[in-house]
């Protein structure tokens, strides 16, 4: 779905305090962003309109977040979910940070010096042409990017089968292996879950949610 240029998206986030307005001059440096730094950083690559950054954040002020995202128009609607989230719990966006950023070229704004504890992956594009599937989130080579900061779990969330079922080799080429899996998320996991709007729509369609964590094997 094409998304329609919104004028008034880049100023309105540019004023927003928790907006990263140049991701690349933060390579290295992601952590300094928030007022307690050695909380753990947690990471959403692909936040979309913010379903789950707006729930998760508000919800664990002992973690700091950043969520990315490619457009302005989709980001801006993360960051008033943001506000609001946080104005219901009477507290401020200090644990978190929003930003647009190609996740294909990752590696122009995060290096090993960063340090995530966790990556998150929620409902990404599927690319379901075969000519379009290096441009999966959870490609291979999308992959080995993560594993340069990364220094915990990679969780990932899809309605989509095929997405799902290729991504197994896609973690195994990259060099992760698999900490858990289910197929069918609502009906067993023992793990946390903040439903967004596209599950919540997904479920209603008849979609089962598929769930895995993967983290980067150690070298021997």
């Amino acid at each position: 779905m094409r998304i329609r240029h919104k004028p008034w998206a880049k100023p309105e986030l540019e004023a927003c305090p928790f907006y990263i307005t140049d991701p690349q001059q933060q390579k290295g440096h992601w952590r300094e962003l928030f007022p307690e730094p050695d909380k753990p950083l947690y990471v959403e690559l692909g936040c979309g309109k913010g379903g789950f950054i707006s729930q998760a954040a508000p919800a664990h002020p002992e973690v700091n977040f950043i969520a990315m995202d490619i457009k302005n128009e989709m980001l801006v609607l993360a960051k008033r979910k943001l506000e609001k989230a946080y104005e219901e719990k009477g507290t401020s966006p200090e644990n978190v940070r929003i930003a647009i950023q190609n996740i294909e070229r990752l590696e122009l704004a995060w290096d090993e010096n960063d340090r995530a504890e966790r990556i998150y992956i929620n409902f990404c594009n599927p690319w379901p042409k075969k000519k379009h599937k290096k441009r999966r989130l959870t490609h291979t080579r999308q992959l080995v990017n993560y594993k340069k900061f990364l220094k915990g779990e990679l969780w990932f969330k899809t309605d989509d089968d095929e997405l799902f079922e290729e991504s197994f080799e896609y973690f195994r080429e990259a060099g992760f292996e698999i900490k858990y899996a289910t197929r069918d998320l609502h009906a067993e996991s023992p793990y946390e879950n903040f439903v967004t709007e596209h599950e919540l729509m997904f479920t209603e369609e008849g979609k089962k949610i598929k769930f895995l964590i993967a983290v980067p094997v150690k070298e021997a």
